[in-house]
């Protein structure tokens, strides 16, 4: 009796980093995203999580894959499964893009320097945004993994021109024009909490800073927050706190059409990616006009509420120029079940970026790996039960859409 007892009553060793002991309790994107909302103040939290108006958009990127049920196949010997594809021309370990998202350091000091660190191990594109708060030569300078860089296009030309020119000297292989941004989506947790960039300081923000201690100290030793990417021109100077929607507005163009592509190529030597196409019609305009990929997206449901699940265009888009343009489903992904639903259905790759923001939030860089290993582990579970070694194997026929 004593010798059984002895055996069930031995005790786990004590994880004494805290960070280590935060990410050892997630087993989810999920367990992450709930991490990263106790630790970080609500208006924080709200930029990172919120959507647009009623946030249809949002939920129904998420709900989409839950609607896809897959259809498993067994006794196909699944003893050696390969995660590899190509896109762009490049292979990658595994169909997964690191979406570009903008402030990024407002989850964690480290900000785009630890989530470009992290892809680059994984040997995932990285994809840094126009709105970043790391610079293109920082993230280079850490980070020899394959670089993409998002663009905005702003009225200033020639600040666009510059950063593509930075792009090609530092080594960014390719460019990801973000076209869905004629003007800023309504995101109402932002305009309820009066969020600004760099956040500021006010009875509201100072309560919820001492609630969440961990964030707020090291947000106050950290260098100020900047638009890194744009500093020296129209942007705010000396870290001068602006309305996000405000400054958005007064410097995107919202001229841009597909004949400015044409001026693109004229800049930039390697491949484009066109996101936030978010119908068929689109996307043979982009086929048409060369484009080597599109990036289905409607911005996270951030930008036009009530546009289309993301998932659920990703078939009828594939349908009309899958052997034209490389397709990226972007929008929804929390799990690496997800992955697998869409390549099946048609797409070469997804993004994801929400998923890798919880990380950073939860756990800084150790965070951003987290979610790299679940989405890896979770494609290679749900590939081994669907019966499937690689992910040319894959096909519509796995998928069966449930009616709710």
């Amino acid at each position: 009796m004593i010798k059984t007892l002895r055996s069930v009553m031995q005790f786990r060793p004590v994880e004494l980093d805290p960070v280590e002991r935060r990410l050892s309790r997630a087993a989810s994107v999920a367990d992450l995203r709930a991490i990263a909302r106790r630790r970080l103040p609500g208006g924080v939290f709200d930029y990172i999580d919120g959507g647009a108006e009623d946030e249809l958009s949002l939920r129904r990127n998420v709900a989409a894959f839950r609607r896809a049920e897959l259809v498993p196949r067994v006794l196909r010997d699944v003893s050696g499964i390969d995660l590899s594809a190509t896109l762009l021309g490049r292979q990658v370990p595994m169909p997964l893009v690191v979406a570009p998202t903008g402030f990024t350091r407002i989850a964690s000091p480290g900000g785009e320097l630890d989530v470009s660190r992290a892809a680059a191990r994984a040997g995932l594109p990285y994809t840094l945004s126009t709105m970043a708060t790391r610079s293109i030569e920082e993230v280079a300078a850490v980070s020899r993994g394959p670089k993409w860089l998002q663009v905005y296009v702003w009225r200033d030309r020639g600040l666009v021109k510059e950063l593509l020119s930075r792009a090609a000297q530092a080594g960014y292989e390719a460019i990801a024009i973000t076209v869905d941004t004629a003007v800023l989506g309504r995101r109402e947790r932002d305009v309820r909490r009066g969020f600004t960039m760099p956040p500021q300081l006010g009875p509201g923000t100072l309560i919820d800073g001492l609630l969440h201690p961990g964030w707020t100290w090291a947000f106050a030793r950290a260098e100020p927050i900047t638009f890194s990417n744009v500093s020296g021109s129209s942007a705010p100077a000396d870290g001068r706190a602006v309305n996000l929607a405000e400054y958005t507005n007064s410097q995107f163009d919202p001229a841009l059409s597909w004949r400015d592509l044409d001026w693109f190529r004229a800049q930039w030597d390697g491949p484009i990616v066109l996101k936030g196409i978010q119908s068929v019609a689109d996307a043979r305009l982009a086929a048409d006009a060369g484009v080597e990929a599109i990036a289905l997206s409607n911005h996270g449901g951030r930008q036009l509420d009530g546009s289309p699940a993301i998932l659920e265009l990703v078939p009828p888009v594939a349908d009309a120029v899958g052997d034209r343009v490389e397709i990226i489903c972007d929008g929804g992904v929390r799990r690496g079940s997800d992955i697998v639903k869409a390549i099946a259905l048609g797409a070469r790759a997804c993004m994801a970026g929400r998923a890798f923001l919880y990380g950073l939030g939860a756990g800084g860089e150790r965070g951003v790996d987290k979610v790299v290993a679940l989405l890896e582990a979770d494609m290679r579970r749900t590939m081994a039960l669907t019966g499937n070694r690689q992910l040319s194997d894959l096909g519509p026929e796995l998928i069966r859409w449930r009616s709710h």
